[in-house]
């Protein structure tokens, strides 16, 4: 067996999960299993949020219990409220509480780390416990901590990496070609039209004769980006520009999104093929969509240079059997932040960068922006720059 092989029977994403949450909800309706699975990770939040929050209170120093405390659970409020009542929201207090709201998840991931690694120090006498009981040193060291991490990780986040590759091949080509592409802009409540805005010119810049973006363009909700008008800074782009959908235009609302797209004058690929001075472009649903079709009837009877646009990187093996010259995709955000990254490396094959199969070439993007808080630790946000040559 393979290595790549072994990574996808071992580790073949949220079907895994299913399969397990089947044997406890004998249902046959993915929406049902979905449900189930929210339900458990709600719980453990919770969870794992009580075991938090109850660390702070008893490291936290006499009168600064209730306050301590009480910061702590109004910005999981503020996370938990905002994710259900977002849409029924004006849209000034949808983002801000977007904006704060999400950025407790990091704070709660790294409360979280600390603890539990606090806890294993002191259960091994490699900590005072009194450092973890009414100890403003203890609780400035931990909130201390945190802050910088997540003040790092927002700074790291707004620099966008430039990736470049290129691509030489014997197949016909009208002029050698070079191509932006870009995959999750979550654009939206978080990711607003002036960041857009840098985003375009960053991609004016390139000169790029095709625009490709792999999608989750937008983030879950369409009603900022529409009444926004987004769209006008997607016409200013000097190339044309595709996309696809991404499970996220999936969640929000698939319709609207392809109006969005139409505004934007983005042409949108739902299993489907354009053809662009000799580069065959492969659109994919994503695998959200019940009615997907399969890879192989897509790329049936194509000859040009194929570009293969799929939003989740699963069963790579697929473009390698179809013969597709290079496959594009994005999704995995590598976990956005450390330590998920190591979970996302083993959840899929690649789960970002440069991969082969046979003759196939991939790139995994982290993605130009981000889902939730705009804070990334140990990955980068990125987009890449693709050249097309004749081989010599």
């Amino acid at each position: 067996m393979q290595k790549n092989d072994f990574y996808h029977k071992r580790f073949f994403g949220i079907e895994s999960v299913w399969q397990i949450f089947r044997i406890f909800v004998p249902f046959n309706d993915k929406r049902v299993m979905r449900i189930g699975i929210f339900i458990v990770i709600l719980t453990t939040v919770l969870m794992l949020s009580g075991y938090v929050g109850w660390h702070l209170w008893r490291i936290s120093p006499g009168v600064y219990k209730g306050v301590t405390l009480g910061i702590f659970l109004l910005w999981a409020i503020t996370f938990f409220v905002g994710f259900f009542l977002m849409e029924h929201l004006p849209i000034g207090a949808a983002t801000v509480m977007y904006e704060v709201g999400n950025t407790w998840l990091i704070a709660f991931l790294y409360l979280l780390l600390l603890f539990v690694a606090a806890d294993i120090f002191s259960l091994c006498h490699l900590l005072p416990k009194a450092y973890l009981k009414d100890s403003t040193a203890g609780l400035l060291t931990a909130v201390g901590i945190v802050a910088v991490i997540m003040t790092l990780g927002g700074f790291h986040y707004h620099h966008k990496y430039r990736e470049e590759m290129t691509i030489l091949t014997d197949k016909p080509l009208e002029k050698e070609m070079t191509i932006v592409m870009a995959s999750d802009l979550h654009l939206g409540y978080h990711n607003r039209k002036a960041e857009l805005a840098r985003w375009i010119d960053l991609i004016n810049d390139e000169h790029p004769d095709l625009v490709l973006l792999g999608g989750d363009v937008i983030d879950f909700s369409t009603r900022p980006v529409i009444e926004g008008n987004y769209a006008e800074e997607f016409q200013r782009v000097k190339a044309p520009v595709y996309t696809i959908l991404g499970n996220h235009e999936y969640f929000g609302n698939v319709g609207k999104a392809g109006t969005f797209f139409k505004q934007a004058g983005i042409l949108l690929l739902k299993d489907s093929v354009a053809h662009f001075k000799g580069l065959d472009i492969i659109g994919r649903n994503d695998r959200t969509s019940p009615t997907r079709k399969k890879l192989s009837e897509l790329a049936a009877g194509l000859g040009g240079f194929t570009i293969l646009l799929d939003h989740q990187p699963y069963q790579l093996e697929e473009a390698e059997k179809a013969d597709i010259d290079f496959q594009f995709s994005g999704h995995t955000h590598r976990g956005q932040v450390w330590p998920l990254s190591w979970v996302t490396d083993l959840v899929y094959e690649k789960s970002w960068g440069h991969h082969h199969r046979g003759n196939t070439q991939y790139y995994i993007s982290s993605g130009l922006g981000i889902w939730g808080p705009k804070i990334r630790i140990g990955t980068r946000s990125e987009y890449l720059v693709v050249h097309i040559k004749k081989r010599s």
